[in-house]
């Protein structure tokens, strides 16, 4: 616990983050108990700032939460009506027929959304039934009681110097107590990182694997938009560099998400995913969409890829963690969201029980097991050997053989098992040595453009004179390790040009971080080779704004 004397306030349950897996804890809880003293503590200058997603949305999570979520006017409003799958050449494509493919795959009875809209939306519901919502609140540092469990959290602090002390106008902020504390952080969030490293919650489970996920919205030509159309391409430009594929879809009023993933497991620390992303747009299919058009908006967020396999343990002494915390998406499906809200509901059931039974403080083990067991296992279960077969044998065997394992598993059984994993992210990076560098075309400024102009497109902020929340475990890696061994790929994966190593003739190279362009998407906490980033969260507001990510 901190040093520093703060105020407290307590309440029954403290959840962290502001997602759909955090409201959906707060609206169920009150959902069984009005009186109940739920708060929910949001780093984002407002509910939906840091939220990014592609994204269709199966509904059965907020069908179970909101039944009646229509006649509250949940904002679901281009429901999925086309449904395309296309494999990628340089320059054509050959679409991949719908009927081979397991059900699941389907995305009939699916919306098109912006889930930071729709956050808001559930944010609406939850303070009508007397949830308090604290956005600009950054949970800096975990309070734990006197047993070793969590029971609590350190939220908005403000005022410190660059060099981490208190500076004239600090705030130390409160500490916000609860009977139980729920981590819903989203993907590699900062405290979930540290209770899984405290109790060792990764024990006997997978490593979790990540994607990139990049996303610009467009206003395209009125005679070019089909709304409900969704297509998904796999392919090129990655081809075998790298796993991965894309997103393009029509919502209303003449806009089209375009999207664009990687897996971060790739070798070559020449790859920039960035780039990888802007060269796919060139491609004629993307290309005649969106000429005409106009980039409005563009965000990045790691996606947690590593599915039934690599969920930790998601309970602790005092506390549980939710959703992408856990790492629940289907990765074949590109869909959490739904996984999310079904957790959330999970944990606040769990803790109700628990409350009303006069217990605090202690694990929930009866939320484990319904996710594991219940329908968000059930899910992620049938779908667990794609990602380990896409990246150990690459795109076609992983359409093939996957898909095959995803139509046994539709019936209860497998012929593969589980696979596993093997290495984490970083560890997958092979020195520079090893491979060629990669050439990339310069940004056309219409299509395609480079990293600074489009970090300007998601309104991202931080004040200058605060503490850089990015931390280098030791200041002489970066230059002596990733550069000397694998030519900084810091510089290269980062999707918002955060880290640069400056080269002047005559002195040693310097690296420099750009903690002000971070768009919070924690790519160099998991992709960084010797692991010497650690992603912190800054003060509360800072990061991104995004309007309907």
């Amino acid at each position: 616990m901190s040093e520093i004397e703060r105020e407290a306030m307590e309440y029954d349950v403290v959840i962290v983050g502001a997602g759909p897996a955090g409201l959906s804890a707060a609206i169920r809880l009150k959902q069984l108990d009005a009186d109940i003293n739920v708060v929910v503590l949001e780093k984002g200058s407002e509910v939906g700032a840091h939220i990014l997603s592609g994204a269709v949305l199966d509904p059965c999570g907020l069908n179970a939460l909101i039944p009646d979520w229509k006649e509250k006017g949940a904002p679901l409003n281009t429901p999925v009506k086309v449904d395309n799958f296309y494999m990628l050449g340089e320059a054509g494509k050959i679409r991949v027929p719908n009927f081979p493919m397991p059900p699941l795959m389907s995305n009939h009875g699916n919306y098109i959304v912006s889930m930071g809209n729709v956050c808001r939306w559930m944010a609406e519901q939850a303070e009508e039934m007397g949830v308090e919502i604290f956005p600009g609140m950054a949970c800096s540092e975990l309070v734990y009681g006197e047993n070793g469990e969590v029971k609590g959290v350190v939220a908005g602090e403000f005022g410190r110097n660059p060099d981490g002390t208190p500076g004239d106008g600090y705030e130390p902020g409160m500490e916000l107590h609860g009977k139980y504390v729920f981590l819903s952080e989203g993907v590699r969030g900062s405290l979930s990182k540290q209770v899984i490293a405290k109790y060792d919650l990764s024990k006997g489970h997978d490593p979790q694997k990540f994607g990139l996920g990049m996303k610009e919205i467009w206003e395209i030509d009125p005679a070019k938009h089909k709304e409900g159309t969704v297509t998904h391409t796999m392919g090129w430009p990655l081809n075998g560099n790298a796993g991965g594929g894309s997103f393009i879809y029509h919502i209303e009023n003449n806009q089209v998400y375009v999207g664009f993933v990687v897996h971060l497991n790739y070798k070559n620390p020449h790859l920039f995913p960035y780039m990888e992303f802007q060269r796919f747009k060139h491609h004629p299919v993307v290309a005649d969409l969106l000429e005409g058009g106009k980039r409005v908006a563009y965000g990045a967020r790691a996606i947690s890829e590593g599915g039934y396999q690599s969920m930790p343990k998601m309970t602790f002494p005092g506390g549980a963690m939710l959703g992408c915390s856990v790492g629940m998406v289907n990765v074949p499906r590109i869909k959490g969201n739904h996984n999310a809200m079904l957790s959330g509901k999970a944990a606040a059931e769990a803790a109700f029980e628990a409350i009303q039974a006069g217990r605090s403080g202690d694990e929930l083990p009866a939320y484990e097991d319904e996710v594991r067991t219940g329908a968000i296992g059930k899910d992620l279960k049938k779908v667990r050997n794609v990602k380990p077969l896409w990246s150990k044998y690459g795109l076609m065997a992983s359409l093939a053989v996957g898909g095959f394992d995803m139509w046994t598993n539709t019936f209860g059984f497998s012929l593969l098992g589980t696979l596993k994993h093997g290495k984490n992210d970083a560890d997958a990076t092979e020195e520079a040595s090893k491979h060629k560098p990669i050439d990339y075309p310069k940004p056309d400024g219409k299509l395609s453009f480079d990293r600074l102009t489009n970090v300007s497109f998601s309104m991202t902020n931080h004040e200058e004179q605060q503490p850089c929340h990015l931390r280098l475990t030791n200041d002489a890696v970066p230059v002596t390790v990733d550069l000397a061994k694998y030519a900084g790929p810091s510089a290269r994966y980062c999707p918002a040009g955060v880290y640069e190593f400056v080269e002047e003739e005559g002195k040693e190279p310097r690296f420099v971080i750009n903690f002000q362009n971070c768009v919070h998407c924690k790519t160099c906490d998991i992709k960084d080779p010797a692991q010497n980033i650690t992603w912190t969260t800054p003060q509360g507001g800072d990061g991104p704004n995004y309007p309907n990510m």
